[in-house]
């Protein structure tokens, strides 16, 4: 090779030192980052893919976060419905032993109705004490709302969930198949009466009384007897009003397939003529009611529908139409994207919102001086106490299903597709520490042997000197 001033060698040589060096300083960010792609030129690919799931990961960080809020806040609600609940069973074991007359002084039903209003008293501190962040949770300021609601024909209306629309949503209702009463009839002839002393059962849907009936009871006499018994049995028995004959019936209070009654002879039952008091077991009939044109059997008069992402019950007095708000409630955001969004409505538990249909009452009337407390209609109040503990028993079960199949299996899918994300973003953006280690020891060796070489080039000019000298 000639010996020029132009030393190629050394040009070369440098050349491949800085470039050594350039990948060199490249793996030693990438190995005190942990990232490969630190820069756009490292990977532009690289770097879209990379952003693109680090702005999933965000969403579904944030997504996490208000799941475990909105499930912060079903568990207080449901630890404040648990204690109304056992206040409830508390009140309702009050009134059953009230409802005995035999043995219970009156001072005793004084300390169970005081220890009763102080339950109720509590209860309703409970409901609008109840907090989360700020935000009162079981006084009705979370319910979804209503308007042109006509209360005699569509009573107790609670709306537990509605559809994510920006527009309200109508409602109408019509019976096709009108609740019943379980009821029984009793034939007796006008004038006509029992020739023996008689025994009878009357079964109820609230209970069992046995009566006595005597020698020459009248169809009066024995209706006067059965209805001394209603509070304990929930029966009534009723003239027909016919007065070609004495025929009468019994009726439970309630309606639906629920209501039974029946009239059983146990002893006697003879008459001056040809009647018997025997009467079958007899069931009620749950209303058929259509909302919005679909049919939906009742409980009785209680209703119950869902479709269309809304979630309601109301009793069934008559045909009605009103509207549900595209407003109230609260809504949670369950997803990463607007159409995940879930609204749920929570309608006051107070002891006045509590009872109703077909209990024949409130609460609240349970009070002292109400018109249900101990010393009134125990049987009517016993039943408006059952109504009460179905109603918090059904709020507290919705609240806990929406939390159970809404929110926790959101954050469980949340979670795991988080997972996924982390692990795509590993594996595009990621040092891997071995193959980065292995590769910086490579360039060191590269880099020092070109050194080493670069200084045996620069030998070359040496040698020029040497000749001239």
């Amino acid at each position: 090779m000639a010996l020029t001033i132009t030393n190629t060698n050394t040009l070369t040589l440098l050349n491949i030192v800085n470039r050594t060096s350039n990948a060199q300083s490249n793996t030693l960010t990438q190995l005190s980052t942990g990232l490969k792609i630190n820069k756009g030129s490292d990977d532009p690919a690289g770097m879209i893919v990379m952003e693109s799931l680090r702005a999933e990961l965000t969403a579904v960080n944030a997504a996490i976060g208000n799941n475990q809020r909105a499930d912060s806040l079903l568990t207080v609600a449901d630890g404040a419905m648990a204690e109304v609940s056992s206040l409830l069973n508390e009140v309702q074991s009050l009134v059953a032993a009230s409802a005995s007359d035999g043995g219970m002084s009156a001072a005793e039903r004084s300390a169970n109705q005081s220890q009763i209003d102080s339950a109720l008293a509590s209860i309703d501190r409970i409901i609008n004490t109840t907090r989360f962040n700020g935000k009162q949770l079981l006084n009705g300021s979370q319910s979804i709302l209503t308007t042109g609601v006509d209360t005699s024909k569509t009573a107790d209306l609670r709306v537990y969930s509605r559809g994510q629309s920006t527009s309200d949503f109508s409602i109408t209702t019509a019976e096709k198949t009108a609740a019943a009463q379980a009821s029984a009839a009793v034939t007796w002839a006008s004038g006509e009466k029992l020739t023996e002393a008689t025994e009878i059962v009357i079964v109820g849907t609230e209970g069992t009384a046995s009566i006595s009936l005597a020698t020459d009871d009248t169809a009066a006499n024995i209706i006067t007897k059965i209805n001394a018994a209603t509070a304990t049995t929930g029966v009534t028995a009723t003239d027909d009003g016919d007065a070609g004959n004495d025929n009468f019936s019994l009726a439970t209070s309630g309606t639906g397939s629920d209501e039974y009654v029946s009239l059983e002879v146990l002893s006697g039952g003879t008459t001056d003529g040809a009647s018997s008091l025997d009467t079958a077991r007899t069931t009620g009939a749950d209303a058929v009611v259509t909302v919005n044109g679909t049919d939906v059997t009742a409980d009785g008069k209680s209703v119950y529908y869902s479709a269309n992402g809304y979630d309601l019950s109301f009793t069934f007095e008559g045909a009605d139409t009103f509207t549900i708000k595209a407003s109230g409630g609260m809504t949670f955001q369950m997803g990463t994207t607007s159409d995940t969004r879930q609204t749920i409505g929570v309608d006051s538990l107070a002891s006045y919102r509590l009872g109703g249909g077909d209990s024949g009452g409130k609460l609240s009337q349970l009070k002292s001086g109400g018109t249900l407390d101990l010393s009134k209609k125990k049987s009517a109040s016993l039943k408006v106490v059952q109504k009460a503990v179905s109603d918090v028993a059904a709020a507290r079960g919705r609240i806990g299903g929406f939390q159970k199949f809404t929110v926790l299996t959101s954050i469980n899918s949340l979670n795991a597709t988080k997972i996924g994300l982390s692990d795509a973003k590993s594996v595009v953006s990621e040092t891997d520490y071995a193959t980065a280690t292995a590769e910086l020891n490579r360039q060191s060796v590269l880099l020092n042997s070109g050194i080493q070489l670069l200084g045996l080039a620069n030998q070359q000019a040496s040698q020029i000197l040497s000749l001239l000298g």
